[in-house]
């Protein structure tokens, strides 16, 4: 069923939904440090892209999950991960466009999921392999949110007595640390998801014998990560670096150490997160910690709307896509 031209076909997909998800999510890393303007939107996105790439070659645990927890290989034919990565892409320009920061990872399970719905029916689904994901997808924004409530009131206690112009001073230092971080972990994690695709196609293809990353593969998807997180992603940056309450140099270190501490701990055990939820809601966490009441609930709100219909959303249009292209091939 896989000749040499659908592979090739899958991996170029497959990297394009990489690059997007590259300009789609650099506000992850790099919102609050341009928006406390501890670096230039210039110089944060070549931090951000340089370390998208090194955190991406860091592991293959995530790409192990992604490629064998969702969809059994023989369940997966050229147009299955074509329908599937069709509709995460869709999904993730037409967030992106609204600036809403939804999840590209809930678009690439969702996709995957709907488009072997559309063939093979829900039997086809590893059910027990992607409610295991879930769980990882819907607690791990929880824990962002209650670890960067807890370091900000930390660092609040530390600091109490101190001069808030010597701490923003300190702090916005110190973001660049926290940039580099939060872009490495963010690598380590999304950059991995598209390495299981392309694993998993070329599994199915019989070109590898057994579920393993090949070191191209590795490389190539580090570098369209990076290069489409050069391209940068303004949009989201807004939202990200001030709509959900008005951060300071000692919130944006927070909320950075947080996120990438949550993620780089996902990646490292394998589990699958949604980088943008993990940091927007670390935001939250030290938002709320700051003041209750000074955080943007109805932004926030939008964000979680988006945290629910991103699967069910991108899996219904990866299946109406694969039903469309069946008319054609």
């Amino acid at each position: 069923m896989f000749s040499m031209g659908s592979v090739v076909l899958i991996v170029l997909f497959a990297l394009l939904f990489d690059y997007i998800n590259g300009f789609h999510d650099t506000a992850n890393a790099i919102a609050t440090s341009v928006s406390t303007k501890a670096v230039s939107p210039r110089v944060a996105i070549l931090i951000a892209a340089t370390f998208n790439f090194l955190g991406a070659l860091s592991g293959t645990a995530v790409a192990a999950t992604i490629g064998k927890n969702i969809v059994a290989p023989h369940d997966v034919v050229p147009l299955v991960i074509v329908s599937a990565l069709i509709g995460a892409i869709f999904w993730n320009l037409f967030t992106w466009y609204f600036g809403i920061p939804s999840s590209s990872s809930h678009a690439l399970i969702g996709g995957l999921i709907g488009a072997v719905i559309a063939r093979s029916g829900s039997a086809a689904v590893l059910w027990e392999g992607f409610i295991k994901i879930l769980v990882g997808l819907i607690s791990s924004p929880i824990i962002g949110l209650v670890i960067g409530s807890m370091v900000m009131t930390l660092l609040f206690w530390i600091f109490k007595g101190s001069s808030p112009v010597k701490i923003n001073l300190k702090f916005r230092q110190l973001q660049i640390l926290s940039a580099c971080t939060a872009s490495f972990a963010h690598g380590s994690n999304d950059a991995q998801k598209t390495m299981g695709i392309i694993t998993l196609s070329l599994l199915s293809a019989g070109v590898i014998d057994a579920f393993y990353v090949p070191l191209w593969v590795k490389i190539i998807c580090a570098i369209a990560m990076s290069a489409g997180t050069a391209f940068g992603g303004w949009r989201i940056i807004r939202t990200m670096g001030g709509k959900i309450f008005r951060i300071e140099p000692i919130n944006g270190f927070a909320a950075d150490f947080t996120s990438s501490a949550v993620i780089y701990g996902a990646s490292l055990l394998g589990i699958p997160v949604s980088t943008t939820h993990v940091v927007s809601s670390a935001i939250m966490g030290v938002g709320a910690a700051k003041r209750l009441k000074g955080v943007r609930w109805n932004i926030a709100r939008q964000i979680i709307i988006a945290w629910f219909v991103t699967i069910p959303s991108a899996a219904l249009v990866s299946l109406l896509i694969y039903r469309l292209l069946m008319i054609f091939f």
